[in-house]
């Protein structure tokens, strides 16, 4: 059974995304199941850090932006969402020239809160970062006081 309380589009969450840190650093929401969805990055010049690999940073931002996603898509009519913590172990190094895809599942979906496990893995299907990422869910007296751009979403209250 799905998990998710709005539909999904993929080509609108790509468009909503437009000029913000997501499609300065190229991410790409990919795919969507039951209950995960994924987005990858290249690894390139505006990805990497000096030493030609991928910045941890953008592994969390990748990671962040999945699971944040993921939240919202996932949460009551008017309810929102925002974040409290991410934590990411960096396994291995993701190369210049590669792909990594993330994957973002719900290990919790309560009332209040929601933690969403993230994976990335490189082009070889190997483990390079695990993250964790805990949102607040706030209800809508609450929510209501929060200006958020709703195409960020593909348009959807």
């Amino acid at each position: 059974m799905a998990i998710w309380t709005r539909e999904i589009d993929l080509k609108a969450l790509n468009a909503g995304s437009a000029n913000t840190a997501v499609s300065h650093l190229g991410i790409e929401f990919t795919e969507y199941g039951d209950d995960f969805i994924c987005a990858r990055i290249h690894v390139d010049e505006r990805t990497c850090q000096p030493y030609g690999i991928l910045h941890g940073g953008v592994s969390v931002v990748l990671a962040e932006t999945l699971g944040s996603t993921a939240a919202a898509l996932s949460i009551p009519e008017g309810h929102r969402c925002v974040g409290l913590s991410v934590t990411a172990n960096h396994i291995r190094a993701g190369r210049k020239g590669s792909w990594i895809t993330a994957t973002a599942r719900p290990a919790h979906r309560g009332r209040t809160t929601h933690v969403w496990n993230i994976e990335l893995h490189n082009d070889e299907g190997k483990l390079t970062c695990s993250c964790s990422l805990t949102m607040s869910i706030l209800p809508p007296e609450t929510a209501k006081n929060m200006r958020l751009d709703q195409a960020s979403l593909g348009g959807v209250e």
